[in-house]
């Protein structure tokens, strides 16, 4: 029981330890609701179909979301013609999307509103007024874009702005067209949906479907549809995920550093207890276990509040996420029990671990240390300490020198590498530097006349572990924050700079409030647009990201381009030209109701979609990356699945390095726009000299080549940011809890010296002045060192981007960042070193 009553004795030495502990558990309890919750659900517009049919995955990628590569017309017709013969299946319904944007509003990247009318049947919402659309001309719209049936709506398509009548409105988002229409300005099917008649079995119709489909598809019915919600959706989901375990982890390795830092000083303070103990007869093990003891009280204590604090917090914490984007919209945080129960053992375990050096060192303490009164600490390095800290210094070192040469992806490891070593090494040595480091920095204090000078320099000095404890904690969040905020902005600005000095034009035009730019906005601009999209190549058909360009952009990038007005044979028989006109008969033709169910669209493509092969010079442009992963070499044949579910053999005319381009793979512009009628351009690059003249219903602007590089992650950019500020928050506070905690465990120590000072006739201020002046000196310490860490990894990080760049990159530093750390751990330290002195003065001048 003498651990208890220790910690309730002691408290203000095991307070920082108890809120760390508390913290800790909190955040990862919170962080594991909020990744065990399964915040997807399915979409409106497919959530009034029981049972949906998803077309094979490709290859996955990690950390690439991309949808599901669609069937072949043929295919994908066949397919739905099977399904909706079924028993118990009222209709099958083929889904499409396409772009497709009202003036006036806006849309993300990656957005495709527009659907056929019969997929509206899949929706949880229907139509509020008005009819159906009958012609290409007419459509439905949501009714809160405030347009009544009949009025006259101009929609942004890929080809440009385009009237339409509106027929009727729905309840619910989306822009809905005949079929026949959605199927011209769409790619393939993806998802068929099935609407059962009413009294059917569901779970008959389900065996029955998953017999049907086989291999050919995915069968999602009840809550495993949510995995057809928007593939935006799924990317924010994950990036979120990595934020939150991120957070978890750093919490508890930040928790056992503390804690350690703790217990480490804490038990420099109770040598003479220890050594009484072991007086009268204690073992060291048995003052092992008191420490342990000790560790578990405040591990068990802070685990239960911060387990209660995160099943409190974490709905709050969701909605931040939302609000930063780290989640998506609709997410919702479901509490289990038995999160935050999990959650609270690792707060004994993590106490545990800090006590356990500490522990072992009590444990070491002889019986004569109870004879000791000085505090002066004689001999704070050990020789192994000496070994340790000079190796870790060393392999810092070594690891900064190798960042100057090495390539980007080593780069990471090596800054990393470097701030580790060297954090280690120093705070490992800061007992044996904070001696000869703090006399020479505060000489010119001993020259000062009065004795608060003195009394602070000679402080910092003779309690060399105490000053070591305070200073280590500073110097690793200084390190880490200048260094983590630095090598991004540094990074950053090196990437802009690389992307703009890649391009060689006068201004670009880009998207404003849209996905991307339509051909009317494109035709506009003297220049070179790629027209983005995504393909599926290879065995395993993985995703790959694709543009349709022009000779022109060969010239702005200054690499080879696929050539237009290639001829080849299409799948189904027909010959067609690079822009997929078809020139001889092809099966599957059909006719049909435009507003029917979708088999007439389908047969449509399937006679107008055909695949171009490639001419003896190439058609197909690849990166070096993508042509190792799938064995394409210069001259060989790429089997390409296109956005329309058609797959061709391109014969590749070249390989380009991969950062040569910021695609994977370059095709003839009109076969992109033949097999993705909905692909929209990133970016139109201006070559000529006259400014682009863009009316405002296009939803585009003209930037410099400059700003455009800039902003074209600043989706990114900002979640980077987000990130950031996050980790540099945590560590910061987790060092002002430390710094904190050593101040009020050491001022709480030092009541004995402050009654000797006053009986000297020392005035409370003065004690005041001089304890404020000695906390200031050892976050300034510890700020000097974090900087010394962290320029060795940054300037080595400017040098290997310089090398690998060819440009001029200059060194970011983040001075607010490094200024709201010191700040923080300034502030924290000061109260925590004046109030508790000031409360023991006044009660020395009660007594």
């Amino acid at each position: 029981m003498i651990g208890p009553a220790t910690v309730r004795e002691r408290w203000p030495a095991f307070l920082g330890s108890f809120v760390a502990v508390a913290l800790g558990v909190a955040m990862v309890a919170m962080s594991a609701l909020v990744l065990l919750s399964d915040g997807a659900r399915v979409p409106d517009r497919l959530a009034g179909a029981p049972v949906l049919v998803r077309s094979p995955a490709g290859t996955p990628a990690g950390g690439v979301f991309v949808e599901n590569p669609p069937w072949s017309p043929e295919r994908a017709e066949r397919l739905r013609r099977e399904l909706a013969g079924l028993p118990g299946v009222a209709a099958a319904v083929a889904d499409r999307s396409f772009y497709a944007q009202a003036t006036g509003t806006e849309q993300r990247e990656g957005e495709r509103q527009g659907h056929p009318w019969s997929a509206a049947a899949l929706a949880s919402y229907g139509l509020s007024a008005g009819r159906a659309p009958a012609t290409a001309d007419e459509i439905v719209v949501d009714e809160s874009l405030g347009h009544a049936p009949g009025e006259t709506v101009t929609v942004l398509t890929a080809r440009g702005p385009r009237p339409f009548r509106v027929s009727g409105t729905t309840d619910g988002p989306g822009y809905h067209v005949t079929d026949r229409r959605a199927a011209e300005l769409s790619g393939g099917v993806r998802t068929i949906g099935l609407l059962l008649d009413p009294g059917a079995d569901s779970g008959r119709v389900e065996t029955a479907v998953r017999r049907a489909v086989g291999g050919d598809g995915t069968v999602l019915t009840g809550a495993a549809r949510d995995a057809l919600a928007p593939k935006r959706d799924e990317m924010t989901r994950w990036i979120g995920g990595q934020v939150l375990t991120a957070m978890a982890l750093l919490s508890a390795f930040v928790t056992v550093f503390v804690v350690a830092s703790a217990f480490a000083f804490t038990v420099a303070q109770r040598r003479r207890e220890f050594g009484l103990l072991r007086t009268i007869g204690a073992t060291p093990r048995q003052v092992m276990r008191m420490v342990y003891g000790e560790a578990l009280v405040v591990g068990a204590a802070g685990a239960a509040v911060g387990a209660l604090l995160g099943a409190v917090l974490a709905p709050a914490l969701t909605g931040l996420l939302i609000d930063a984007g780290f989640q998506p919209a609709g997410f919702e945080v479901r509490l289990r029990w038995w999160v935050p129960a999990g959650a609270f053992a690792v707060g004994p375990v993590v106490a545990l671990l800090g006590a356990g050096a500490a522990s072992r060192r009590a444990s070491r303490v002889r019986p004569l240390e109870a004879m000791r009164e000085a505090v002066v600490d004689s001999r704070p390095m050990t020789r192994r300490r000496w070994i340790t800290g000079l190796a870790a210094t060393a392999l810092g070192a070594a690891c900064s020198v190798g960042t100057a040469f090495s390539g980007a992806d080593g780069m990471v490891l090596l800054t990393l590498g470097t701030a580790m070593g060297l954090t280690t090494g120093l705070t490992l040595l800061l007992p044996a530097l904070a001696g000869p480091v703090i006399g020479a920095l505060t000489r010119p204090l001993a020259r000062r006349p009065g004795a608060t000078a003195l009394l602070v320099r000679e402080n910092m000095i003779t309690a060399v572990r105490r000053t070591a404890a305070t200073v280590a904690p500073v110097l690793a969040t200084v390190a880490f924050a200048v260094l983590i905020t630095s090598s991004v902005q540094t990074t950053r600005s090196a990437d802009i700079a690389q992307r703009a000095a890649a391009v060689r034009a006068e201004a670009a035009v880009v998207p404003r409030g849209t996905p991307g730019l339509s051909d009317a906005a494109v035709a506009r601009v003297e220049g070179t647009a790629p027209l983005s999209t995504t393909v599926y190549g290879g065995d395993g058909r993985a995703a790959l990201s694709a543009a349709g360009v022009t000779a022109d952009f060969g010239r702005a990038y200054g690499v080879p381009v696929p050539r237009d007005g290639t001829v080849g044979v299409g799948a189904d028989g027909t010959t067609a030209d690079a822009a997929g006109h078809a020139t001889g008969d092809a099966a599957g033709h059909a006719t049909g109701d435009a507003a029917g169910d979708g088999a007439d669209a389908l047969a449509v493509t399937a006679a107008a979609s055909v695949s171009a092969s490639p001419a003896a010079d190439g058609a197909a442009v690849v990166t070096a990356a993508v042509a190792a992963a799938h064995g394409w070499r210069e001259g060989r044949t790429a089997e390409v699945t296109f956005e329309d579910g058609r797959t061709s053999h391109l014969r590749v005319g070249a390989v380009v390095d991969d950062s040569a381009v910021p695609y994977q793979l370059l095709l003839p512009r009109d076969l992109v726009r033949a097999h993705d009628p909905s692909a929209l351009a990133d970016v139109a690059y201006r070559t000529g000299p006259a400014p682009a003249r863009l009316p405002g219903a296009l939803g585009a602007e003209e930037v410099s080549v400059e700003a455009y590089a800039a902003s074209d992650d600043a989706e990114e950019e900002r979640l980077v940011r987000i990130f950031t500020l996050i980790l540099v928050a945590m560590s910061a506070g987790y060092t002002a809890i430390a710094v904190a905690s050593t101040l009020l465990t050491a001022t709480t120590g030092r009541v004995r010296d402050l009654r000797v000072l006053r009986l000297t006739g020392a005035t409370s201020r003065q004690i005041l002045r001089a304890l404020a002046a000695e906390t200031c000196c050892v976050v300034a310490l510890g700020a000097a060192l974090g900087l010394a860490v962290a320029a060795p990894a940054l300037l080595g990080t400017v040098h290997g981007l310089r090398e690998e760049a060819g440009l001029p990159v200059e060194p970011r530093v983040a001075w607010p960042w490094l200024a709201g750390t010191v700040a923080a751990c300034l502030l924290l330290g000061t109260a925590a070193t004046v109030l508790p002195a000031r409360a023991a003065l006044r009660r020395m001048r009660r007594t």
